[in-house]
């Protein structure tokens, strides 16, 4: 009986459920992927420091040999240093969160705090201080920040269009009509999230790029002792909210050139 009433109740609204509302729908979504995203090991709450650039990790493996190593034998000399240690640091674009022994992270925005936390047979290697390195001189969360902004201005322009609406004909009957946007307020509306979208993606190939090239260089660096990886989960939060904007974009466009293309139509 109450999935009936709610059936009835969708197909109530269903009618009054203009395109631009679906156009909303989706920045919603893509301004709460990105803030995910933001938010990333900022807290140690549930799934918070799941949601992270590049995690660094000390774990005995076999280490790689190359010709072009001049001292390969400086592996060994490092798994000494490392000793047991199992240490995983997890860096977010506002935190650092850390795993010394296995069990529960520790987030925090300042790696002196976590630093006190840990002995330096858990972090012989400085892995805490090369994460904030990290974090401090490579990754840059402004873009996304400007993005969002400029998203949700878009988001509130689109609540100001018209919807449906009920009009008396000349015979007196009733019919429900919906009038075209504001043309100035849809182009400016395309604006926005066309520039959204594009800092997104700057941001989202810029943290790609950013995270790869440090993961590598990190475990090279620590070859037999150090392991790293890339966050999979940023990555699509990342790129999903870019798909979104774009998808939002393409929408705002569509519907300005088929407006466009009424008018002119229209007039002849």
């Amino acid at each position: 009986m109450a999935n009936m009433r709610f059936v009835m109740s969708f197909r109530r609204v269903l009618p009054f459920l203009g395109y631009h509302h679906v156009l909303m729908i989706l920045i919603a979504i893509a301004i709460i992927l990105l803030s995910l995203l933001l938010a990333g090991c900022s807290s140690s709450s549930p799934l918070i420091p799941s949601i992270f650039l590049i995690s660094l990790y000390y774990k005995s493996y076999p280490p790689s040999f190359d010709p072009s190593q001049v001292d390969p034998g400086v592996t060994t000399a490092i798994a000494n240093i490392v000793g047991q240690a199992q240490l995983e640091v997890r860096v977010g674009y506002f935190g650092i969160c850390i795993n010394p022994d296995g069990g529960s992270f520790l987030c925090s925005n300042n790696a002196s705090s976590l630093a006190t936390q840990v002995s330096v047979d858990q972090d012989p290697l400085n892995l805490i201080w090369v994460a904030n390195t990290f974090k401090d001189s490579i990754v840059f969360p402004y873009l996304i920040i400007v993005a969002i902004v400029l998203a949700f201005v878009c988001f509130l322009l689109l609540a100001t269009f018209p919807g449906w609406h009920e009009e008396h004909d000349d015979n007196g009957s009733d019919r429900e009509v919906k009038p075209f946007p504001s043309r100035p307020v849809s182009q400016v509306a395309l604006a926005l999230i066309f520039v959204a979208s594009v800092f997104v993606l700057v941001s989202v190939l810029w943290q790609h790029t950013a995270s790869v090239g440090a993961s590598t260089i990190a475990q090279d660096l620590g070859n037999g002792s150090v392991k790293s990886g890339v966050g999979t989960a940023a990555m699509i939060l990342g790129w999903f909210g870019f798909a979104l904007l774009i998808i939002v974009t393409i929408g705002l466009l569509v519907m300005i050139l088929s407006i466009r293309i009424l008018d002119q139509l229209t007039d002849d």
